[in-house]
């Protein structure tokens, strides 16, 4: 689940918006290793919170035990409202890009499509956990036969790309530009958090999930690393950035029409894979939410959950652009990724460097990413901030 949910959509189309913010070789695998090395940080606080708490609900439950019920309950509504349903319709909107690979489709019907996309992962979900682990594993070795396939066309086929006639003028922001190409590459990462929410369904979830977490992010980082040289290597940096189909522009460049058109149908089975593991994992937050009295109760019925995630995210699919939806993702989860990682500290009793590290640069990354669209991330946290009210609401009536 782990490389399933994190080897997603988004490595397939996110290299393009790395590489607007850092246009250069050198800054483009520096912002993926960055990246890379978070998440790694990131997994070693998951892992250390979800050895002392081995119950479904993930970043909840951490919140909750660590820090407050408050917290907890503000992580469970961001993930609704921002988060998590974003991660589903930004994800969904990849899938379809991929699908307008073969049948053409205007802005309009790359929408309809990604609609459609999370209304049918969401009903084979609807029927049962044992039907969405099976479709997790399938399009989880398509998506590795994509990566493996394009890395070996690149060692045994590939020429280089020509350079771009004129090198990139320098940004008057470097360190801004660099956390902003980083936080592009963490959506790419998304989702390594997201195996702990089903730590109370998971044999000896103590020894299980953090082994999984560390195994799965190294791999991950390396994975990504690679992909983005052989990129790199087959295309100029300027056709990288202006590119939604990164993957497939770079299959035709080195094996024509043909080879693009196999990438494309691997990355459409891909998408769907990273789909079907949010679609999986997001309601049994909803679900822990909803038995500790925090959430209406027909939402304890997984599939409940399931359906009100589907209608929501398919709004947001209708509503929102691309880089709005991963925008609000990143800075929405890293503002609760650093308290998270506070919250260990607390439950430790002492200071430890990995996690203080984690939670000082993810407040970085949220900031800066706030700093880049103040309007437009004023919205998002202002969805968060009402979920206080709510929660006091709540509180006092049940």
């Amino acid at each position: 689940m782990v490389a399933g949910i994190i080897i997603g959509a988004s490595i397939f189309v996110q290299p393009s918006e790395v590489n607007r913010h850092v246009p250069t070789i050198p800054g483009v695998l520096s912002a993926w290793i960055t990246a890379g090395i978070l998440t790694l940080f990131g997994a070693l606080v998951c892992a250390q919170l979800s050895a002392a708490f081995p119950r479904t609900g993930g970043v909840y439950v951490f919140l909750k035990e660590t820090l407050s019920p408050a917290c907890g309950f503000l992580w469970g509504w961001a993930m609704f409202w921002s988060a998590h349903s974003g991660i589903i319709a930004a994800s969904s909107v990849v899938f379809a890009r991929y699908v307008a690979f073969f049948v053409p489709l205007g802005d309009a019907g790359i929408r309809c499509v990604a609609i459609a996309g999370i209304l049918i992962l969401s009903a084979v979900n609807y029927l049962g956990v044992r039907q969405g682990s099976m479709l997790q594993t399938v399009v989880t070795v398509s998506k590795v036969i994509a990566i493996l396939l394009l890395l070996v066309i690149v060692a045994f086929w590939a020429k280089p790309a020509g350079t771009s006639t004129a090198p990139p003028a320098p940004s008057a922001q470097p360190f801004r530009e660099f956390v902003l190409a980083v936080s592009a590459a963490l959506f790419a990462f998304g989702g390594w958090h997201m195996v702990t929410y089903t730590a109370g369904e998971t044999r000896d979830p103590g020894r299980t999930i953090p082994r999984a977490l560390l195994i799965g992010t190294l791999t991950v980082t390396g994975v990504y690393v690679l992909l983005n040289a052989a990129y790199l290597y087959l295309l100029p940096i300027s056709s990288v950035i202006g590119s939604t189909r990164v993957a497939a522009d770079a299959a035709q460049a080195v094996a024509g029409p043909r080879g693009a058109s196999l990438i494309s149908a691997l990355v459409i089975l891909s998408a769907s894979g990273v789909l079907n593991g949010v679609i999986l994992a997001g309601p049994r937050t909803y679900y822990a939410m909803a038995k500790e009295g925090l959430a209406f109760q027909w939402l304890g019925s997984l599939r409940h959950a399931i359906v009100l995630q589907a209608v929501w995210s398919c709004i947001l699919v209708a509503t929102g652009t691309y880089r709005a939806l991963f925008t609000r993702v990143i800075y929405t989860e890293w503002l609760f990724f650093a308290l998270m990682a506070i919250g260990l500290m607390r439950l430790r009793r002492r200071f430890a460097l990995v996690p203080a590290i984690f939670a000082a640069a993810a407040v970085v990354v949220a900031v800066i990413q706030i700093a880049a669209d103040p309007v437009q991330a004023a919205t998002g946290l202002l969805i968060v901030v009402l979920g206080l009210p709510v929660y006091f609401y709540w509180h006092a009536h049940h």
